[in-house]
C-alpha cells in the first residue's frame, strides 16, 4: 500500500519542450510541498496515540512514578547531560531603588568564562524571602523587555524575590557579534537555531544550554542568605514558558511553577503551526512518547499553574487537554488542588489577569498566603538603566566563551573519542553504528520501487522521461530520466540541492553527460525540489520538515540516503531502451553526482553501500562536521546534520569508508 497514491494517467501525450519539467500532478490531494510534512505528521500521530495509551494505563501512584522516571531519564539523556557544576563567581554590579522593592544587577558564570546577566528584584520587606526564577521569552531585549520586568516587579511588590536573566542569544548575551561588535541577528530565535546546528551533531540541543542556565539561576538564588532555598518558583512566557516547562520537569528544587503561553499538546501543535524554535524540539521525544503534558506530569504533585490565552498560536484546546491529563494525575496522587489553569482573553502573551493569577499562585504556595491581591498596570524601567555589563554584551568581556566556543571545545574532546572508536572497531561494526545514528537500513532491507511514467519531452539527440518513483509506505520521488539514443553501460544519478531541474536546461551539465551517451536520472529527494517544504528558504533551509523528523528520532540525511540507495539500485538494472521501463537483468555501472544539501546524504549512501556506486562526485559540501560546530554562521547545514554523529564519525571518515580514489570533491564550502 502506498501512502500517497498519485492517480497518474499512463497514456499522456508528448509535451512541448517549453512546458514545465514538474513531475508530480498539481491537483493531487496533498500539495507536493506538503508531502513530506504530511508523511511525518501521520507518523507523529501514530506515536502520540501509543503515548496516550500508555498514559491511560496509569492506574496507581506506582504506575505514575514509573511513567515519570522513564521520561525524566530519557529527557536528561537526549539533552546530552549537563556540565559539571562550577563556582558561580557572582557579582552585584549595580542597584536601582524603586517603590516597594529594589533591583540588583547581577552577573554570574553559568560555566567557566560563560557569563549570565540578570536582574534581582528584592522586596523592601524583611528577609528571608521565597524566590522565583523568571525565564525570558523571545524578545531581543531579554530581561529588560516590558513583560519580563512586570513579572519581577509584581512578585517583589508582593513579598517574593525574583531573578530575571538574559537567555543566550538575547539581551546582553548575544552569542554572535559582527566585526563592529554589534549584535548581528535582530531575529529573536535566529541565534537559537544556529546554536542548535552544531549542538545536534554533538548529541545535544540548544535546550541544554537554556535549561542549564535556568538551573544555575536556581543555584544563585539558593546561595543567597536572603532567599529561602526550599521555596523556589519558576515562571516565564513563550520561550520562557518552554524553559519553565523543562526546568520544572527536571529540577526538584522548583517547588512551584507557572509556565505561560507555551503548554499545549504536540498533536495540536503539528496540526497547526508545526514545530517551533530549536530548543522546543527534543530528539526523538514524540517517537518515545514524551508529549508536552508530560512536562507537568513529570513533576506531579508539585504545584503547577498553566497560564494560557484564548487566541494564542499555541492551541488553547491543547492547553486544556494538557491540564486535563495533569488534573487526573494529581488527583491520583491525592493533590488535585496543586494544579490549575488560567485562561485570559488575548493573543500570545501574559495579560494582567494572568499575571495577577501567577503572582497569587506563587504567594499561595511559596508564602502560604492564599489571599486576594491584584496589581494595576505596572510601570517599567528604561532599557539603558538595566544594563549589567560595561559595554552591553558579555562577548565584549575578556576571555568570554560563547556557546559556539563551548561546543567547539566539546567537539575536540569527542574527536579523541572518535579516534579511539575507529581504532578499536572493524569496518562492519563502524558501518553498523553509522546506520544506527543516521537511521539508514541496509540496501537489502529497503523496499523495491515502482516506476510510473508521466509524459516525456524530446530534445536534440535524446528524450526526457518524466517519472515518479513510488516507494511502498514512503514518499514518492519525482524524477527526470535523460535517455540518449544509444545509451552506454554507464548510468548517472544526479542530485542537486535546489532540485532536479536546476541543471536540466539545454546545454546544461546533464545534457553534456547525455551527449556522451550516458543515461542520467535526476531525482528530487524527500524535502528537495518539488517536495521542498513551504518557507524553506534562508540560512536554515527546510527547518520545519527537519524538526518534524527530529521529533520522531529521524534525520533528513537518513531518509534521503535511503532514497538514494533505492534509486541507485533501480538505475543499475534500468532498461532505458524500452519505453515500458522494465528492469533488465544486465547490470550497469551507476555513478553518483550530488551537490548542496544532497551531498551529505549521498556520501552516507556511498560509504554504507560502496558497491552501489562506481564513483562519487560531491560539490558544495562542507569539509567536515567539526567545521560546522566551530562556525557561527552555518549556511544551510541544519538539514545535513545527524544527532550525536560526532560521537562516532565525521564526514572525512565516510570518505575513507567509500574510498578516496573513487571520490571527487569540488567547490567545498568554507564556513566562518
Amino acid at each position: 500500500m502506498y501512502l500517497f497514491p498519485l492517480m497518474i494517467c499512463l497514456l499522456l501525450p508528448l509535451e512541448d519542450e517549453e512546458q514545465s519539467l514538474q513531475v508530480l500532478p498539481a491537483n493531487q490531494t496533498v500539495p507536493a510541498e506538503r508531502l513530506l510534512y504530511e508523511q511525518l505528521r501521520q507518523e507523529a500521530h501514530a506515536a502520540l496515540d501509543r503515548r496516550q495509551a500508555e498514559f491511560e494505563a496509569i492506574k496507581s501512584p506506582a504506575d505514575l512514578r514509573a511513567y515519570q522516571e522513564k521520561r525524566r531519564e530519557f529527557f536528561r539523556q537526549q539533552l546530552g547531560g549537563f556540565p559539571e557544576r562550577t563556582p558561580l563567581h557572582p557579582q552585584i554590579v549595580g542597584k536601582i531603588d524603586a517603590d516597594g522593592y529594589h533591583i540588583e544587577k547581577v552577573i554570574f558564570e553559568s560555566q567557566p568564562r560563560h557569563h549570565v546577566t540578570a536582574l534581582m528584584y528584592v522586596p523592601d520587606s524583611k528577609p528571608p524571602y521565597p524566590a522565583v526564577v523568571i525565564s525570558c521569552g523571545h524578545s531581543r531585549t531579554g530581561k529588560a523587555a516590558d513583560y519580563n520586568q512586570r513579572f519581577g516587579i509584581i512578585l517583589a511588590r508582593n513579598g517574593i524575590a525574583a531573578l530575571c536573566y538574559d537567555p543566550i542569544g538575547q539581551g546582553e548575551r548575544s552569542q554572535i557579534l559582527d566585526q563592529q561588535g554589534e549584535v548581528k541577528h535582530s531575529g529573536t530565535t535566529t541565534e537559537h537555531f544556529l546554536m542548535g546546528v552544531g549542538s545536534i551533531l554533538l548529541g545535544t540541543n540548544t535546550a541544554r544550554y537554556r535549561v542549564y542556565d535556568g538551573m544555575r539561576a536556581i543555584d544563585y538564588l539558593t546561595s543567597r542568605e536572603d532567599v529561602i532555598a526550599e521555596r523556589i518558583g519558576f515562571t516565564g512566557c513563550s520561550g520562557g514558558g518552554t524553559v519553565t516547562s523543562y526546568v520544572m520537569a527536571l529540577d526538584d528544587r522548583v517547588y512551584c511553577a507557572a509556565p505561560a503561553c507555551y503548554l499545549t499538546t504536540f498533536g495540536q501543535l503539528i496540526d497547526s503551526i508545526g514545530p517551533q524554535d530549536a530548543e522546543q524540539n527534543i530528539f526523538g521525544q514524540i517517537s518515545v512518547g514524551m508529549d508536552q503534558p508530560d512536562y507537568v506530569l513529570m513533576r506531579a504533585p508539585r504545584p503547577t499553574l498553566i497560564s494560557a490565552t484564548t487566541d494564542d498560536f499555541f492551541s488553547i484546546a491543547g492547553s486544556w487537554e494538557n491540564f486535563r491529563q495533569a488534573k487526573r494525575a494529581y488527583t491520583l496522587l491525592g493533590y488535585p488542588e496543586r494544579v490549575d489553569l488560567v485562561e485570559g482573553e488575548g493573543k500570545h502573551g501574559v495579560p494582567m489577569g494572568n499575571l495577577n493569577a501567577i503572582m497569587r499562585w506563587m504567594r499561595r504556595w511559596l508564602l502560604n498566603a492564599d489571599d486576594y491581591r491584584t496589581e494595576p498596570e505596572i510601570a517599567v524601567h528604561p532599557l539603558e538603566a538595566l544594563q549589567c555589563t560595561p559595554e552591553g554584551q558579555v562577548l565584549k568581556m575578556a576571555d568570554e566563551l560563547s556557546v559556539f566556543a563551548l561546543n567547539a571545545l566539546w567537539q575536540e574532546r569527542l574527536a579523541e573519542e572518535r579516534k579511539a572508536f575507529w581504532s578499536e572497531h572493524g569496518v562492519d561494526d563502524v558501518r553498523k553504528q553509522i546506520r544506527k545514528l543516521a537511521g539508514i537500513r541496509e540496501l537489502s532491507e529497503l523496499t523495491n520501487v515502482k516506476v510510473i511514467r508521466n509524459g516525456e519531452l524530446q530534445r536534440d539527440g535524446y528524450r526526457i522521461e518524466k517519472i515518479v518513483i513510488e516507494r511502498e509506505g514512503d514518499l514518492p520521488l519525482p524524477a527526470l530520466l535523460f535517455v540518449p539514443a544509444k545509451p552506454s553501460q554507464k548510468n548517472y544519478l544526479y542530485l542537486h540541492g535546489l532540485g532536479k531541474q536546476t541543471a536540466a536546461a539545454a546545454d546544461g551539465e546533464i545534457e553534456q553527460l547525455v551527449k556522451q551517451g550516458h543515461l542520467v536520472m535526476a531525482v528530487d529527494l524527500p524535502g528537495n525540489g518539488e517536495t521542498r517544504g513551504e518557507g524553506a528558504e534562508g540560512q536554515l533551509g527546510d527547518w520545519k520538515n527537519f524538526y518534524m523528523a527530529y521529533l520522531l528520532g529521524k534525520s533528513l540525511v537518513g531518509m534521503r540516503s535511503a532514497a538514494i540507495l533505492q534509486c541507485g539500485r533501480l538505475l543499475a538494472t534500468y532498461q532505458a531502451e524500452s519505453s515500458k521501463n522494465r528492469p533488465s537483468d544486465e547490470p550497469r555501472e551507476v555513478h553518483l553526482l550530488a551537490s548542496g544539501e544532497t551531498a551529505i546524504p549521498a556520501l552516507h549512501a556511498a560509504a554504507l553501500e560502496p558497491d552501489t556506486f562506481q564513483s562519487l562526485q560531491l560539490r558544495h559540501m562542507v569539509g567536515s562536521w567539526a567545521e560546522v560546530v566551530r562556525a557561527n554562521e552555518t549556511e544551510n547545514q541544519l538539514t545535513g546534520t545527524v544527532h550525536a554523529a560526532l560521537r562516532t564519525y565525521d564526514l572525512p571518515d565516510l570518505i575513507n569508508l567509500y574510498g578516496k580514489q573513487r571520490l571527487t570533491l569540488q567547490e567545498s564550502i568554507k564556513l566562518d
